[in-house]
């Protein structure tokens, strides 16, 4: 009995602290992140409404990128409330075949519009321009995309980078010369 009772503290003791719940689709379900029926164009007018960015976040089964994600950086405060404040996150599987409406009205699998993305890597950010452009598909006019897994610090940063529109002039700070300074004026280390 003992040994049990240490096995299931062992156990309880490693599970992450602030992972997300998993669906039955085997994502990641976060309380910040919008259940919507995919329909790009009836999610960026929410998101609008709202007064907030529309953000797709490609993900899928398995994925131990998305799950360092999960645990490690959306959770932490300062990402966790730019998601909350700024943003109008919804999440579509790499693998899916949950029908969406892409921004330029085409109806496709969720798999088929992350070929049409050109998605190569989960997790992968995709944030929407603040005027929608009905005549492209999310990834021809998207104002950044972020393939891969980031400490927090390279995650606020770009969050705040979109949010602040700072890609709208890129002439004399790109985003790599903005989490730069960002990380000398934070000094925080998070350069990932």
């Amino acid at each position: 009995m003992k040994r049990v009772l240490i096995l299931i503290a062992a156990l309880v003791l490693a599970a992450p602290l602030h992972a997300a719940p998993l669906g039955d689709d085997g994502l990641h379900k976060p309380e910040w992140m919008r259940e919507t029926f995919k329909d790009l164009q009836e999610d960026f007018a929410d998101a609008q409404a709202e007064g907030k960015r529309l953000l797709v976040i490609v993900e899928q089964r398995g994925c131990l990128y998305c799950r360092d994600m999960h645990e490690n950086t959306f959770p932490d405060p300062r990402v966790k409330a730019m998601l909350e404040e700024e943003f109008f996150p919804i999440q579509i599987n790499l693998h899916g075949d949950i029908e969406i409406v892409d921004a330029d009205g085409e109806t496709l699998s969720e798999k088929e519009a992350t070929r049409k993305w050109r998605v190569l890597f989960t997790p992968t950010m995709i944030f929407f321009p603040t005027e929608l452009d009905d005549s492209m598909g999310a990834g021809e006019q998207a104002v950044a995309i972020m393939p891969g897994a980031f400490s927090p610090g390279t995650t606020l940063d770009l969050l705040t980078w979109v949010a602040e529109e700072r890609y709208l002039d890129q002439s004399e700070e790109d985003f790599q010369r903005y989490h730069a300074r960002m990380i000398r004026e934070r000094d925080d280390g998070n350069t990932r």
